[in-house]
């Protein structure tokens, strides 16, 4: 019984600390940017992607090498400058092929802590949306936030934004 206690005391202690705020200037913290390519991540779903055109405020287009229109995709970047994970800003992109069915969610260039990050990856976090229109999407209750709370609910914010405003604005398809 006294095993089982204290296993599920350090289980709860360890959630409560595992992602705690930024510190308060009393210790010094260092945030250090990942720098993420938007070709890198539009190239990691399309290889061949030649070309990105911007269509509205939201979407743009991917281009293949015979400019076709291949998928589109949408930034968070301009749009959520107050959505903050641990340490800033975690601007999203999420890439969809051309029925808007998503391919990828992607983390763009952030400082967050990356093993916090590579914690969300190894759960599927950013899989949750994968495989799902753009409008079915909107109804996916977001899971695997412990560990990195703070980081995992500033991503969901971002991606709820784009998919609750890209879905009004969806690109012709050509």
């Amino acid at each position: 019984m006294i095993k089982k206690l204290l296993i599920v005391a350090m289980f709860i202690s360890s959630i409560a600390v595992s992602q705690e705020r930024p510190h308060d200037g009393k210790e010094a913290h260092v945030a250090v940017l990942h720098e993420v390519s938007n070709k890198e991540v539009v190239q990691s779903v399309y290889p061949d992607a030649g070309k990105v055109e911007k269509v509205n405020d939201y979407w743009f287009r991917i281009l293949g090498p015979d400019n076709k229109t291949v998928g589109f995709a949408m930034s968070s970047l301009p749009f959520c400058k107050d959505v903050k994970g641990y340490n800033d800003l975690t601007p999203v992109m999420i890439i969809t092929d051309k029925n808007w069915i998503i391919k990828k969610v992607a983390l763009l260039s952030n400082k967050e802590s990356l093993g916090y990050v590579r914690r969300l990856e190894k759960r599927g976090f950013f899989d949750q949306w994968v495989g799902k229109t753009v409008k079915d999407a909107k109804k996916v209750e977001v899971d695997g936030y412990t560990g990195a709370t703070f980081t995992g609910k500033a991503v969901s914010k971002n991606v709820d934004f784009l998919l609750n405003n890209g879905a009004k604005k969806l690109p012709k398809r050509n």
